[in-house]
């Protein structure tokens, strides 16, 4: 499978945005964006010519990292996005929130999606009862997200439930049952549930052309 290896500091850097990659460090003094809110390289804080194709370019490249996605499986979410009846960039970032490691993290049982993906992948998750180690499987309406019975001890769930209301507020979509370590998909994401800032519309353009 393939993998972003590049430092991910870099990448809100280049996007001028927080956009939270890399869990409690994001939070903390440590925060390299927070330190240096300019591009990285020599010529980071240089200005550069913005044009139509930038914005477009830069905004999708902005929310395939938030969602820890590479190009080819970006597009085939886009590709999807566009059969279903709807906004074509509403479509996508629904798809985009359903996914199982958007979850796990919206949920707060992992402190950034790259930590849900490899809790996911290591199988400590079930859905609906179910194990499984796809962190691109997208939920519907009233699935069930559990750690599985074995993984319930494990120290890290524990500490990362205690601490995410101070990381991040559930959203109005799921549900959290934290002595069960659960979480259920009490509805679809509507476009103002999604707090991301993201201008689907500029990636829609982009790939329209």
């Amino acid at each position: 499978m393939a993998k972003y290896k590049e430092a991910k500091c870099k990448v809100c850097r280049r996007e001028g945005a927080k956009l939270f990659l890399k869990g409690e460090r994001c939070h903390s003094d440590k925060c390299s964006f927070e330190r240096k809110p300019y591009g990285p390289g020599n010529h980071g804080k240089d200005k550069k010519r913005v044009t139509e194709y930038k914005l477009q370019l830069r905004e999708k490249q902005k929310t395939k990292a938030v969602y820890g996605m590479l190009e080819k499986q970006f597009s085939i979410f886009y590709d999807r996005a566009t059969m279903k009846k709807g906004a074509a960039g509403t479509n996508l970032l629904r798809m985009l929130e359903c996914r199982l490691d958007n979850v796990v993290y919206r949920l707060g049982l992992a402190t950034s999606r790259s930590q849900a993906r490899q809790l996911i992948n290591h199988r400590h998750f079930a859905v609906n009862g179910v194990a499984t180690d796809i962190p691109s499987y997208i939920l519907k309406e009233g699935d069930v997200v559990a750690v599985k019975q074995k993984t319930k001890i494990a120290k890290i769930f524990k500490e990362t439930i205690e601490s995410a209301g101070e990381r991040l507020s559930i959203p109005s979509w799921l549900e959290l049952n934290k002595d069960t370590m659960s979480g259920k998909v009490v509805r679809l994401p509507e476009r103002e549930d999604i707090t991301e800032d993201v201008k689907e519309n500029l990636i829609v353009e982009l790939y329209s052309k």
